[in-house]
């Protein structure tokens, strides 16, 4: 063997003692930093079995995650629309029946119904309590105290009178939509279009838009909000952009309805959705 080869196995063995020295000294400084955190631990916990000590603590967490999965899938979910909108909006849907409980029979204000296309329906069916709130502008606050458990909310709208009326409907909807309690959780909101059956009513399409417009300019009107204002909290839409209905943070969709003659199925859709059997 010649030197330049005994060379090189000696600088193999000394990189390897090196790399062994590394991971040595990185494994005592690992050993050490355990050591520290265990002596500042209380006397009582240093006098536990390492093994022990992280038994119970892997038992602590599953626990924890066992409850917090336990009260996640036993949170009761609501049953409660409300439907609000303009006075003369036909907020007062019919469904064509006389059953007691059902919306024709409620209480002007709220009660509790079995959805028309469920009153055959044999099994579990779950009653939606219906909340209709006035649309008089003196007492639209009143929504304030029932959406905290609303699982959704109706917001009814003339298809006939809406033109002249569009400015007021859509401040009112824009209220509805930056509230903090609608936003924080979600609540699905449905732009229920009403007496389409009408010759001279306009289409949901032609109203969506009428209204994305109006709330665009409700949106430059209100850039700053008062400090008394504390249902007010949130803005719409996406800064330097029309508004969109679809540029809400929680779910807004536009369908149509015929009071009169009973035809709601978009409206039950909508509550079947949100109202779960």
């Amino acid at each position: 063997m010649d030197m330049n080869e005994k060379i090189e196995i000696l600088k193999s063995e000394f990189q390897k003692l090196s790399k062994d020295g590394q991971a040595w000294v990185q494994h005592l400084s690992v050993e050490m930093n355990k050591q520290e955190w265990f002596q500042k631990l209380p006397p009582f916990i240093q006098n536990i079995p390492p093994l022990q000590l992280y038994v119970a603590l892997v038992v602590l967490f599953l626990t924890m995650f066992f409850f917090f999965i336990v009260r996640l899938f036993n949170r009761k979910t609501s049953n409660t629309i409300l439907l609000t909108g303009l006075s003369g909006s036909g907020k007062t849907l019919r469904d064509g029946s006389a059953h007691q409980g059902t919306v024709t029979s409620m209480e002007p204000n709220e009660g509790s119904f079995v959805l028309h296309s469920e009153t055959t329906k044999k099994g579990k069916v779950k009653p939606v309590h219906l909340v209709d709130v006035p649309g008089h502008s003196r007492l639209q606050t009143k929504l304030d105290d029932f959406l905290p458990q609303a699982a959704g909310v109706v917001f009814v709208v003339d298809a006939v009178e809406f033109v002249p009326k569009s400015r007021a409907v859509s401040e009112y909807l824009y209220d509805i939509l930056t509230k903090a309690s609608v936003v924080k959780k979600n609540i699905p909101v449905l732009i229920l279009c009403n007496k389409v059956d009408k010759v001279t009513a306009h289409t949901k399409e032609f109203i969506r838009k009428q209204l994305e417009k109006e709330i665009d300019k409700l949106r430059a009107s209100r850039n700053v909000v008062s400090e008394a204002d504390v249902s007010n909290e949130f803005t719409l839409g996406i800064p330097g952009e029309t508004f969109a209905f679809s540029h809400c943070r929680n779910k807004v969709t536009v369908a149509e309805a015929s009071g009169g003659t009973g035809e709601i199925t978009q409206l039950e859709l909508f509550i079947r959705e949100h109202v779960k059997p």
